[in-house]
């Protein structure tokens, strides 16, 4: 058996050596077949508190040794001093049980280490529940809480009994886990952490938005040469349906949406025209689309490719089963249909559980909706898809003149509104402007955008990061029927348009 630790009052030091005692007392026969060896690494000492407790584990181990050593053979072997790298990794490899009791631990890497020099000897890890590393180890190993001294003790007897079948699945399982998360990848996911919450900071300022100018988008659109439109489907393009109506006919919420009827001319016409471009997760006309949130895209009649290498493996799905939706890439759980207060409280209580323990082992994260928890991988939002849509158009060269017109319009979750400030939207003064290439080292697609020719809009949301708002589908219609009509030529040219009713305007006054 192993322990390695700082020589800290938060390591266990104390209980780990009266839990070792206590099984020695139970277990006669034992203390001749098992060596227990402690590297305690001195930290802090000129601390007279640090003192007193190198005094007691001194005192403790001698009193073990007394007890159960023989002339040939001690119960414990202790070491008061650091271990070089390479040598500790030679004794994790040999060790049969590495024994951690922390009393309060952040990570503890020990664990980590020990997992994985073990490849070849399938060694059991004994880890107190207070240690971090519990969170993502804690299926493989024997979780124990240190201050039980009779608990501790009886699980260094079930590591030390455990068949090898058992031994080989709990190692191959942390191991697995070890390997995959590196160092490489905790910054990759700390990174993405970091811009979400970037993303997510403006939600919070209460700056109230402006409605979406209609005539202005579609007059802006009929002046530009070639258009990029980026439409939501739910809530945006599907029909309105009242929540009682949903109650009634669906009480698992399995509605099934459909795209506005009105709307299909419209869109007809947009995907049609040779110099704009639509992008939506939804479709039957010459668009791409865009499904689960960005990990699967097409052009509409083409075959599905993924925008992900890796599958997420979600080990809670089978206990979840009320109001479930589980997708190709993801689960969401709805509790639209619950009573407010009984839904709130699972709602909370399922997102501990995932931000404890759930997801600890995954590439995953949790987005939460106003009334739907769901579980996805990591970076997977509708900013990343449209990203890679724009790859493809790039490199099929689909796209051959500047961007010079984007209207981005959705309903969308926090997560997702890094659709509205992808680097190629930002718009300056002409004078500092100028033409934006979308990762040129892999494509040729160029952005040449004005201020008054993007159009970021949000759909029934109050904050978001989007510089326009529509209050619901209807005026998502309303809209675009104005940008077909433009692109049809259809729109009254006897009637004046918004901007030379102010120029109008201005002249008359001036007069």
């Amino acid at each position: 058996m192993l322990g390695v630790d700082r020589l800290d009052m938060i390591k266990g030091l104390l209980q780990k050596l009266l839990a070792f005692e206590k099984f020695l007392e139970e277990n006669k026969g034992w203390e001749s077949k098992v060596v227990l060896l402690q590297i305690a690494a001195p930290t802090r000492s000129d601390v007279p508190e640090y003192q007193e407790l190198k005094s007691q584990v001194h005192e403790m181990v001698g009193r073990v040794n007394g007890k159960f050593g023989t002339f040939k053979t001690y119960p414990i072997i202790y070491l008061d001093k650091t271990v070089e790298f390479e040598a500790l990794c030679a004794l994790y490899a040999i060790t049969d049980v590495a024994l951690i009791t922390s009393l309060r631990d952040g990570m503890n890497l020990v664990s980590y280490e020990y997992v994985a020099c073990q490849e070849s000897n399938k060694g059991v890890l004994i880890l107190s529940e207070f240690a971090g590393a519990a969170q993502s180890l804690g299926a493989g190993a024997i979780v124990v809480n240190p201050w039980n001294i009779a608990e501790v003790a009886g699980a260094i007897k079930h590591a030390l009994d455990m068949l090898p079948d058992e031994r080989e699945r709990r190692h191959k399982h942390n191991y697995k886990i070890v390997s995959a998360h590196t160092a490489q990848e905790w910054a990759k996911n700390y990174v993405w952490q970091l811009n979400d919450a970037a993303i997510k900071a403006p939600l919070g300022t209460g700056e109230s938005l402006l409605g979406l100018p209609i005539e202005e988008a579609a007059e802006q659109y009929a002046q530009s040469k070639s258009r990029l439109l980026i439409l939501g489907f739910n809530a945006t393009l599907t029909e309105q349906v009242q929540s009682s109506e949903r109650r009634a006919t669906d009480q698992t919420g399995n509605t099934t949406l459909k795209l506005n009827s009105g709307l299909k001319g419209a869109l007809k016409t947009l995907c049609d025209n040779e110099h704009t471009t639509v992008i939506v997760n939804f479709g039957e006309f010459k668009m791409w689309l865009a499904a689960e949130n960005g990990m699967f895209l097409r052009l509409n009649g083409e075959e599905w490719f993924t925008t992900s290498s890796g599958q997420l493996e979600i080990g809670f799905r089978d206990s979840v089963k009320v109001n479930c939706e589980p997708r190709e890439t993801s689960i969401v759980w709805n509790y639209e249909y619950a009573e407010d207060h009984f839904g709130t409280n699972q709602a909370n209580d399922m997102l501990q559980h995932l931000g404890a323990y759930s997801l600890s082992n995954q590439s995953a994260e949790v987005v939460q909706g106003s009334r739907s928890i769901e579980v996805r991988p990591v970076g997977v939002t509708k900013g990343n898809a449209i990203d890679k849509i724009m790859q493809e158009l790039g490199h099929r060269k689909i796209i051959t003149t500047s961007i010079d017109y984007v209207l981005c319009i959705g309903h969308f979750l926090a997560k997702d509104e890094d659709v509205y400030t992808l680097p190629q939207f930002d718009v300056e003064p002409e004078s500092e402007r100028k033409a934006k290439v979308w990762q040129a080292d892999i494509m040729n697609i160029k952005f040449n955008l004005k201020r008054d020719k993007y159009f970021s809009c949000t759909v029934g949301r109050e904050c978001s990061l989007a510089r326009y708002k529509l209050e619901g589908a209807s005026e998502v219609a309303s809209l675009l029927h104005n940008l077909a009509s433009a692109d049809r030529g259809e729109r009254d040219d006897s009637r004046p348009t918004k901007r030379q009713k102010e120029d109008h305007d201005s002249g008359a006054m001036s007069e």
